[in-house]
């Protein structure tokens, strides 16, 4: 048995310890001893991979992967396994002086073995004889195959919430928008109706005006009281068209401020932009909300233009608004201000309504929660908002006293983590 063929003295002869010193026999017993119980599996070779020693569990090892040799001595590594070490291993070896690697094997009797085999060159300038270590780390290697796949399964999960979280954001925005709806359409309504009235008088005043011309044009004019003072109406038309043009304009701007508002940013979109712009164009898109019960102070700081994505923050900000004016009990105050602070910028909302009580303040942030009535609130709005701002990296903290009001205070970077950066 090969067991029982003497280690070369090439092979066996060890440094002296640095404990106390012993003879060099005594000290190689010991050694081989010691490899013998080793749990991971030793072989002694030649150049030729002839076998010179194996220890116990080698020949434990050779019985798992060649079942079919018995208990016939193994001379050579091939009686081990045929593909045990890779052709080019013992060459690497002679030139760095030992190889590491792993080695699938398969059996025709169970799963692929994986095993993580050490070569060490014992010899002289990388020449035999030669040490071989093999440690089975199947298990590890198919836990890391498993680990690989949970993660690839993760990743699709991930995408797949992200993907759900944006469309839910889409969904809260446009109920949002739905929501406001009725008052847009009134703000919208007010000056379209006196911009139609102006225009029905300024028919009125041209035709007046365009036969009053004609008649004086024909030498005949008209009887006394029934001529007009062109200057008048000339002053009339000016002041209706000068009325309409301001209507108009409001319309455009409620109409722009909308579809800023609603603009469906991509999830990597980010851009530079002022967000003393974005708070009014959110003000003026719940205008007709907030009008009839509170007054609004505006207190805006000098702020640089930040890195972010314009219509999300537009989005938290109007949650906010909408926040702040139900809880008016009546008419009261809505505070927006804006400062910067070192390399971030604040937003803080607040209003002087009834507060948020002590027990429901945790839990304000939680999705789905409200404390609406049902059919009022999908219980949303503040917890988008917390993402936003998160995904912003940026901070949102509350503050309220029962009966006295509550503070909403933003905090955003100017700009963002450059691993987030923005697109070239």
């Amino acid at each position: 048995m090969d067991a029982e063929r003497p280690a070369p003295p090439a092979a066996t002869t060890m440094a002296r310890p640095f404990g106390r010193s012993g003879d060099p026999g005594e000290i190689d017993s010991h050694v081989l001893r010691l490899i013998e119980h080793m749990p991971a599996a030793v072989l002694l070779f030649e150049a030729d991979q002839s076998v010179l020693y194996s220890n116990r569990a080698a020949k434990i090892l050779a019985q798992v992967l060649s079942p079919d040799e018995g208990a016939s001595p193994r001379t050579r590594l091939q009686d081990w396994h045929p593909r045990l070490v890779p052709p080019s291993a013992l060459e690497l070896c002679r030139a760095r002086g030992m190889w590491s690697g792993e080695v699938a094997l398969d059996s025709p009797y169970r799963a692929a073995r994986v095993l993580l085999v050490k070569i060490h060159a014992l010899g002289d300038y990388g020449g035999g004889p030669y040490g071989l270590s093999l440690r089975d780390i199947t298990l590890e290697h198919d836990r890391e195959l498993e680990l690989n796949l949970r993660n690839s399964e993760l990743e699709v999960a991930l995408s797949r919430l992200s993907s759900a979280q944006e469309a839910v954001l889409k969904t809260e925005k446009l109920a949002s928008i739905g929501q406001l709806a009725a008052g847009v359409a009134h703000e919208i309504n007010n000056p379209i109706a006196y911009v139609k009235s102006n225009l029905n008088t300024l028919q009125h005043d041209i035709f007046q005006l365009l036969s009053e011309i004609r008649s004086r044009l024909r030498g005949q004019p008209m009887g006394e009281g029934y001529g007009i003072d062109i200057d008048e109406v000339a002053t009339e038309i000016q002041e209706l068209i000068a009325e309409s043009c301001e209507g108009v304009d409001r319309v455009v701007k409620i109409v722009r401020d909308l579809k800023d508002f609603s603009h469906l940013d991509r999830i990597d979109n980010w851009v530079l932009a002022d967000l003393h712009a974005g708070l009014e164009s959110t003000l003026n898109i719940v205008w007709n909300e907030l009008k009839y019960k509170a007054h609004i102070v505006k207190t805006f700081g000098d702020l640089p233009l930040i890195e972010c994505l314009p219509s999300e923050l537009n989005q938290v900000f109007m949650n906010m608004l909408m926040n702040a004016v139900q809880a008016l009990e009546n008419y009261g105050v809505i505070t927006v201000t804006t400062e910067r602070y070192g390399d971030k910028v604040r937003v803080s909302i607040g209003d002087d309504g009834k507060g948020i009580p002590e027990d429901v303040l945790p839990r304000i942030f939680d999705p789905f929660y409200t404390t609406k009535i049902v059919g009022e609130g999908t219980g949303l709005g503040l917890a988008i908002s917390y993402g936003i701002v998160a995904k912003h990296h940026g901070t949102i903290e509350v503050t309220s006293v029962p009966g006295q009001g509550t503070l909403f205070l933003i905090e955003l970077p100017i700009e963002q983590p450059r691993e987030r950066g923005m697109e070239s």
